[in-house]
């Protein structure tokens, strides 16, 4: 449990983290953001790595000069889209075999069966949708590639999803991260972006297994 400190810290302070790592290393922090949510979205095992708040602190760092607003939500863009093309290319691989994987330490079966009751509910909208729900945008892209959804659909869905859950989280943390009362309440900020879509992607499963059993 202890090992895991450093990264919940590392999550509810990721505003304070990243400023120091900017003012230490400059420019290669737009390789450290490229990795993080390269690896957040294309690795079904990295569920847990910031998403949203990584976002909206980018944009706030970008509202303070420490960063480029443009080439900042160019590149996380490009990293979400190539993370979820590489996601659903693992997925067509695993194919059915994924049903037969055990609960584990890195595979969270529970969080793949809501993300898969999601998917099934409301089709190719779920890999836009699940791009602002932690822990679903992760699985959502894998779903689609174990269900075998045609590489040219899924790709519209992710560029656009890719889209507009960077640029909007971006800018809404350019517009909002630097007021007074979002720095003294970032913490708070974070476990809501964590919450408040899971209770929503809960909701949307928990209804689409109650469709699934009526039919």
């Amino acid at each position: 449990m202890d090992a895991l400190l450093p990264l919940v810290d590392f999550v509810l302070h990721v505003d304070r983290h990243l400023r120091e790592f900017v003012l230490a290393h400059g420019a290669w922090v737009y390789a450290l953001l490229f990795a993080i949510v390269f690896v957040e979205t294309g690795l079904v095992v990295m569920p847990f790595l910031p998403g949203d708040s990584l976002l909206f602190v980018v944009g706030a760092l970008c509202g303070v000069g420490l960063m480029h607003l443009a080439p900042s939500i160019a590149l996380l863009w490009l990293a979400a889209v190539l993370g979820n093309q590489t996601n659903y290319s693992i997925g067509r691989a695993v194919g059915p075999r994924v049903w037969r994987w055990d609960q584990s330490r890195w595979f969270n079966r529970r969080a793949f069966e809501q993300a898969h009751a999601f998917y099934e509910r409301y089709g190719g909208i779920t890999l836009v949708a699940a791009r602002f729900m932690p822990f679903l945008r992760t699985f959502a892209p894998f779903v689609a590639g174990v269900a075998a959804m045609t590489r040219g659909k899924f790709t519209l869905y992710d560029v656009a999803g890719g889209g507009l859950w960077v640029g909007s989280i971006v800018l809404a943390g350019y517009l909002f991260g630097n007021l007074p009362w979002v720095q003294a309440n970032f913490s708070l900020i974070v476990w809501l972006m964590i919450g408040l879509p899971g209770v929503l992607a809960l909701a949307g499963a928990w209804r689409a297994r109650r469709a699934a059993g009526a039919r």
